[in-house]
């Protein structure tokens, strides 16, 4: 968990709210409630029985607990991050995958996954060209060498991916969505190919104006793109099993200071842009991209993923540059393992971990594959958010779907996280204030059942955790 408050300010705030006979000038404001309760505190639950089951309410009381209870204190008051939302990736499989349903499935799904009064899902990430979860390898502009890129198009985007975008933002017209390219076009690169290899310097400006006709065609199409990456997982080649390209630290810097943030802001392209999209182990290399002026120009934001290293290292780099936003872009389940569909506390500690780190949005990798982890043309064997079969177009869902409907449900864009404290082995947190002031608290247990206890201001509430378990509580 992030360092943000210090455990003499964890036990600072227990005592205060343990002690009999408190003194009320002692509280914050919102602690003094007199003999009126917060209203009764509604709780749902994912477990090896129940899937985001709302069960009997709590409430709030006053009271004391034993020193040695397990205990999380909440304190409102102290809030930080502000909250984007949450989502999965349209790769061109997934969107393939949403081509093969019959109409009446396919609108019965994206409510489903997009509405706002459902999973809302509200911040999703397209691909700019080809992913390893593609149907075939592809760019916009592949073949010999177009530095004039004479040759620029997105009409493969044209038959299910930018439909399923209109789609989704038909269902939630405040969808964010930003792009990545996991490789330029191989013209481009040391290698002449999309798969591995390294980006050719002499392309830098011809790679700018790729963005540019990108995000201008999208536009066209009726989809605005909010933010961009320079490129999926700077600091791997992938051996050349699949789209990818090495950026060294400098060369991001370079294209990014001197290119990529120039030409954008010349032709009036709001979209903002987030550097290195890849894992926290690489905190230091983005506390040195983020310490160039010309960087911070035109880019504020870092994109993490978390295949390596932990999810505290991205306070190291809130720590450097406490004005920079962050966001968590990508990480999907393994449909080979048997915890799949089941893996819901898993993901819980994941998503915490990044929102205890500053990090404004979680977006998956694919909404959708099928149960062989299709269409895919890479090394890799993820699963969808939902699985879609092959055969009988039978849709499922994962435990990272279960995971996504204890946030997104009930956290609102506009949330501010705010402070939770107590250290419980195996047990994650995270507490969000929504726009409209209602709390909501998400807990993570990956072990047995235990009884926890809440500690705000003078009141406590008491509940237990099933083994294996998500909890999401709300309250006024």
């Amino acid at each position: 968990m992030p360092t943000e408050s210090t455990r003499r300010e964890f036990l600072k705030l227990s005592t205060a709210g343990l002690t009999a006979g408190a003194v009320a000038e002692s509280l914050p404001a919102w602690a003094s409630l007199g003999s009126a309760n917060p209203s009764e505190i509604a709780v749902r639950v994912t477990d090896e029985k129940r899937r985001f089951e709302q069960t009997l309410p709590l409430a709030w009381r006053r009271g004391t607990a034993q020193p040695s209870a397990e205990i999380i204190v909440l304190d409102p008051e102290n809030k930080f991050q502000k909250i984007l939302g949450f989502g999965a990736a349209f790769t061109d499989a997934a969107c393939y995958m949403f081509n093969q349903l019959p109409s009446n499935s396919r609108v019965g799904l994206f409510h489903e996954l997009f509405h706002p009064s459902e999973l809302g899902l509200s911040v999703c990430r397209t691909c700019i060209g080809a992913s390893d979860y593609s149907t075939e390898l592809y760019s916009f502009d592949e073949g010999e060498p177009d530095p004039d890129l004479k040759r620029f198009s997105i009409e493969h985007d044209r038959a299910y991916i930018l439909p399923a975008l209109r789609q989704a933002r038909q269902e939630n017209p405040d969808l964010f969505l930003f792009s990545t390219p996991w490789s330029p076009p191989g013209w481009m690169k040391s290698n002449g190919s999309m798969l591995g290899g390294c980006m050719g310097k002499r392309y830098y400006a011809s790679y700018a104006q790729y963005f540019l006709k990108f995000l201008q065609a999208y536009a066209s199409e009726g989809v605005s793109i909010q933010a961009i990456t320079s490129q999926n997982e700077v600091d791997t080649d992938q051996d050349g099993r699949m789209p990818a390209c090495l950026w060294g630290q400098e060369y991001e810097i370079e294209f990014v200071r001197d290119h990529l943030g120039p030409v954008l802001r010349a032709n009036g392209i709001p979209a903002k842009i987030w550097l290195l999209d890849h894992n926290y182990n690489l905190w230091g290399r983005a506390i040195c991209e983020l310490d160039d002026p010309g960087v911070r120009e035109y880019a504020n934001a870092v994109a993490w993923h978390g295949y390596a290293g932990g999810a505290s290292m991205a306070s190291k780099v809130h720590d450097a540059h406490p004005d920079v936003e962050m966001y968590w872009t990508e990480g999907g389940p393994d449909y080979t393992q048997p915890d799949y569909a089941t893996d819901w506390a898993k993901w819980g500690h994941a998503f915490t971990g990044a929102l205890r780190n500053w990090c404004q949005s979680i977006t998956g990798w694919n909404l959708a594959l099928d149960e062989q982890g299709r269409p895919n043309i890479g090394p890799f064997p993820c699963g969808g958010v939902v699985t879609i079969h092959s055969q009988t177009k039978e849709i499922t869902r994962s435990g990272q779907y279960w995971a996504f409907a204890h946030f997104s449900r009930l956290i609102q864009r506009g949330a501010h996280r705010f402070d939770s404290q107590g250290v419980l082995a195996n047990v994650d947190h995270v507490a969000c204030e929504n726009p409209d002031g209602e709390r909501v608290l998400v807990l993570s247990n990956t072990a047995a059942a235990r009884p926890v206890i809440l500690q705000m201001g003078p009141m406590i509430a008491e509940l237990t955790l099933e083994s294996d378990s998500l909890t999401t509580l709300n309250w006024r």
